[in-house]
């Protein structure tokens, strides 16, 4: 039997792919919000692809916001675009 391989939505350009393809952005319970790397931290998730242009589309088009149902402040998309541009160095 094949396994079943988990599918996650991603904010930014919307398409369907492999949950381990995409970076979750976590909304932890303090309120705070990281990257989640391994995507196993307790949290609110939201999934995106590993490029800074998908990255853009999200901020554009407010679709982490619509995934968290709150505003993001500006510093925090910031913060995010620098973790996300240090991980796609690493992969």
């Amino acid at each position: 039997m094949k396994k079943k391989i988990p599918m996650r939505k991603c904010v930014g350009c919307g398409e369907m792919k492999p949950k381990k393809e995409l970076m979750r952005i976590l909304r932890t319970e303090s309120g705070e919000f990281e990257v989640d790397a391994g995507g196993k931290k307790n949290g609110r998730g939201a999934y995106i692809c590993r490029s800074v242009g998908c990255f853009r589309m999200a901020v554009k088009s407010r679709g982490l916001e619509r995934s968290f149902k709150q505003e993001i402040p500006a510093d925090v998309y910031e913060r995010l675009e620098k973790e996300m541009g240090e991980i796609e160095k690493e992969g």
